[in-house]
């Protein structure tokens, strides 16, 4: 059986699990080309107007999947940490793609609750059992995916720049070269390095998140917030981009609450959608680099 798995939204975060996990159910697994403007023009084709450029881009790898893969993974996540939820838009995720691309093969869209072992297993079992009825080999398989998510090392902390700057943001929009422009190249090229959330220990950002007043209820939230607050106090960085997508209700949040945190610390927000010029935000980045030089 062949399991297509869409490159897009968490799929630059989760990977290692998904594509492990069914590889050892021995189903053949095939992952959508990186992010081009042919899938981009695809998602928003089928996509709803009123949908964020990831969820579009989301939809063109569903469609450049569909005539390939005898069933797709629509990944529902829910939640990742405990209390916490992801963008509403995940939760119905599979429901926007099943009713704008037509002729879509059989697909894995139940819940994923990834809070603990036992209820991502729910997950596991109920999506191995449409590759194999045999119990032993689901549970085995989903063994050896989470060593392979656990062993995964993600993250960027560049060294050995004059210069550095967090790069802040939903995993899609910092790792997806296509939406971001390869913004990190172009940091690169500019003599700047990157250092993402990941390079920093997790309990520094619950500690950043324990002065806010409320909890954040969002995990991207949290975490961008966190990881911004902790890199400008500790003088760890020269300055913060951060990187939107257009229309995201969670980002106009955190942005705010990130600005009140940070004060006058040097502070870019990059908002993307499909109509976003290479041009216009090459301007940007090199403005905001020089005013870094010059400070």
């Amino acid at each position: 059986m062949k399991v297509g798995i869409p490159k897009g939204l968490l799929y630059y975060k989760y990977h290692p699990f998904l594509q492990t996990f069914f590889s050892e159910l021995g189903a053949e697994v095939i992952v959508s080309p990186d992010t081009n403007t042919e899938i981009l023009n695809e998602g928003i084709k089928y996509s709803v107007d009123e949908a964020c450029l990831p969820v579009k881009v989301f939809h063109g790898h569903v469609y450049s999947l569909k005539d390939r893969a005898d069933i797709i993974i629509i990944p529902r996540i829910m939640q990742v940490r405990k209390r916490e939820y992801i963008c509403p838009k995940f939760c119905g995720l599979p429901e926007m793609v099943l009713n704008s691309i037509p002729d879509i093969p059989q697909t894995i869209i139940e819940p994923i609750y990834a809070i603990s072992k036992k209820k991502l297993y729910s997950w596991a079992e109920g999506a191995g059992s449409k590759i194999t009825e045999d119990g032993s080999k689901i549970r085995k398989a989903f063994n050896i995916a989470l060593n392979e998510q656990k062993n995964h090392k993600q993250g960027i902390k560049d060294e050995n720049y004059k210069l550095r700057v967090a790069l802040a943001g939903h995993p899609y929009n910092i790792y997806d070269k296509f939406i971001n422009m390869n913004i990190i190249e172009k940091l690169n090229e500019l003599g700047v390095g990157v250092i993402t959330e990941e390079s920093i220990d997790d309990k520094l950002i619950d500690m950043e998140v324990k002065n806010l007043y409320k909890k954040p209820f969002w995990t991207f939230a949290r975490n961008s917030y966190g990881f911004t607050a902790n890199v400008s106090r500790e003088k760890m960085v020269d300055g913060i981009i951060y990187i939107s997508s257009f229309a995201c209700g969670i980002d106009s949040v955190v942005v705010e609450l990130i600005r009140d945190k940070i004060g006058g610390f040097p502070f870019m927000i990059l908002k993307v959608d499909e109509h976003t010029g290479e041009a216009g935000l090459d301007t940007r980045i090199e403005a905001f680099v020089d005013m870094l030089e010059r400070s």
